[in-house]
């Protein structure tokens, strides 16, 4: 039985996405090589890894147990890597990074850019994703950093306080709504939304409230950006629940209102989170600390 790093990250890209494409794509290969490989892991086994139907693929008894250690070895080597490249400049660390909808959209590109510049070496998986679906991630050990909001369960990882990050109603400046300087999202429920597409981790994240609430949302239109929302709102399409630095960011060019939602969930900060900090390879920890210490300058100014 001889498996290679690439049999593993592609077992594992393959998982993640839920589809043998996916994985192939992720793993920057051919269907067919992917499949073959994966046909190949099976027949030295002698077991089936995956069950294949018309939806995807799901993984098997072996499969998970396979993944188990998959994971273990590709962090093994990420920390090698790591370790190793104080030395020399010829290995590369990867990063992958988990994120909101406010902390891709508002903080971390600036961060993120400016980490990237000053270390070439190291490439980033930068992705959205619900909080608590992070948080899941990262105690999996399928993430090395994770930026969430404090309302996620984080019990078992490693935080840190990255920034404040409440939530603000917009409406056009000449909305009936616009001379109220507060209001709660039961109050607005009946009016028409403005929001991002589904499968937005803040869409989500408004959604589920509103819910349990007892309320429906009705949507004219979903935008694929915060300022496109922003700059729709101000149009008069309708209202919309975005992050008060984005809020702010757009009141002029947009020509919106901000408004604060008294909702508890509304007021959020959001915060750095990671399994063990001790064991992140080298280059994960500078990143970590970068992010951090971004925060503390961004506050400050």
């Amino acid at each position: 039985m001889r498996f290679d790093l690439t049999d593993l990250r592609l077992f594992l890209n393959v998982q993640e996405a839920g589809t043998i494409t996916g994985g192939a794509h992720r793993s920057h290969m051919t269907l067919a090589s992917a499949s073959e490989r994966i046909k190949g892991m099976e027949d030295a086994l002698g077991v089936a890894l995956l069950m294949r139907d018309r939806r995807g693929v799901q993984i098997t008894p072996a499969g998970r147990t396979l993944l188990h250690h998959a994971r273990i070895v590709l962090q093994q080597m990420d920390r090698m890597r790591g370790d190793l490249d104080q030395y020399g400049k010829g290995l590369k660390g990867h990063v992958r990074l988990l994120c909101n909808t406010s902390a891709l959209s508002e903080y971390l590109p600036e961060i993120l850019s400016d980490f990237l510049a000053r270390h070439p070496q190291v490439s980033v998986d930068l992705e959205e994703m619900l909080s608590y679906e992070i948080a899941d991630t990262v105690r999996a050990g399928m993430a090395d950093i994770g930026v969430v909001a404090d309302s996620a369960d984080l019990q078992g990882l490693e935080t840190y306080a990255f920034r404040p990050d409440p939530l603000a109603l917009i409406v056009a400046r000449d909305h009936e709504l616009a001379q109220r300087t507060s209001i709660s999202l039961s109050e607005v429920a009946g009016y028409d939304f403005v929001g991002l597409v589904e499968g937005s981790a803040l869409q989500e994240h408004v959604t589920f409230h509103a819910r349990r609430a007892g309320k429906h949302l009705s949507y004219r239109v979903r935008l694929r950006s915060i300022e496109a929302v922003c700059r729709m709102v101000g149009q008069g399409i309708g209202i919309g629940v975005v992050p008060k630095t984005a809020a702010i960011r757009c009141a002029r060019s947009a020509r919106i209102k901000r408004l604060e939602l008294t909702d508890a969930w509304a007021s959020r900060d959001l915060m750095l989170c990671v399994r063990t900090a001790e064991e992140l390879p080298a280059y994960v920890k500078q990143m970590m600390r970068h992010i951090l210490d971004s925060a503390v300058g961004l506050s400050r100014k």
